[in-house]
């Protein structure tokens, strides 16, 4: 198996404190950069992983009240989660394919320090690699052969202009000590949790479970849902550590985030 022998890239500190005014900007900004890049990969050549199956129809978060979870799903035209990345046989480049969930949340709400950009949940596949050492995705007893198996990250999201999707992981800096991840984290250097919440597909649709105390108690949040493939990057200096290349669809079309939890 792969280790993850990421580069290590300089970003801006993340003491920044985010007022409502900011957050806003940034959804905007954000917003409009998914939503040309989704209208760019339409117009564009294809893609072997564009598929019904990636062809969002409905996304929907419910809370619980009686179990204290929420309830996070996709629907799409095809078969959910039936399409996986076919393996490249290395890190470098190595395939990943997401239902992505932009949310509101604020990345203390997650177990991150405060920092710029957007808190997502991301269903995640990729055989070349696992960044889930603490779960057992296949229940095989062995914890270091299961990245194919969908399964889920809280990742900080930002404005990536080096990639076609123009969104890309936020990275931080190894050895910057004001930087706090969750304890549940893969140890790579960017914002990103492997929380190891249930993730279950079923027909067209994928859905994964979230206990309210893992996520603040917030359930007032908005949300729009994203199927997009990404790559990892380990060798290119000029490029992101994961970053965003194809966005497949957005349930709102536009990415406003206009869903409200029920």
């Amino acid at each position: 198996m792969l280790k993850l022998n990421f580069l290590i890239q300089i970003v801006r500190s993340p003491n920044i404190i985010l007022k409502q005014k900011n957050m806003k900007s940034i959804v905007i900004a954000i917003s409009t950069v998914l939503f040309f890049a989704a209208c760019t990969v339409s117009c564009a050549q294809e893609s072997p992983y564009n598929n019904e199956d990636f062809s969002i129809q409905n996304v929907k978060v419910t809370h619980n009240s009686d179990l204290a979870v929420t309830v996070w799903e996709i629907s799409v035209s095809g078969k959910a989660g039936n399409t996986t990345p076919k393996k490249a046989g290395q890190l470098h480049g190595a395939p990943v394919l997401g239902y992505v969930f932009p949310t509101t949340l604020k990345p203390t709400d997650v177990g991150f320090s405060m920092t710029d950009g957007i808190v997502a949940l991301a269903l995640t596949s990729h055989p070349d690699f696992d960044d889930t050492p603490l779960w057992d995705e296949n229940a095989d007893q062995i914890f270091d052969n299961d990245g194919i198996i969908w399964h889920p990250h809280w990742v900080v999201l930002h404005k990536d202009e080096r990639v076609a999707g123009g969104l890309s992981v936020k990275q931080i800096r190894k050895d910057d000590k004001t930087v706090v991840l969750p304890p549940t984290n893969p140890g790579m250097p960017m914002y990103m949790d492997s929380p190891g919440y249930p993730v279950v597909t079923k027909n067209n649709t994928i859905k994964v479970i979230v206990p309210d105390y893992r996520m603040n108690h917030k359930t007032d949040f908005s949300y729009d849902g994203v199927a997009a493939f990404m790559k990892v990057n380990t060798s290119k200096k000029n490029l992101p550590m994961l970053g965003v290349y194809e966005v497949f669809s957005v349930a709102s079309g536009n990415l406003s985030l206009p869903y409200k939890v029920h």
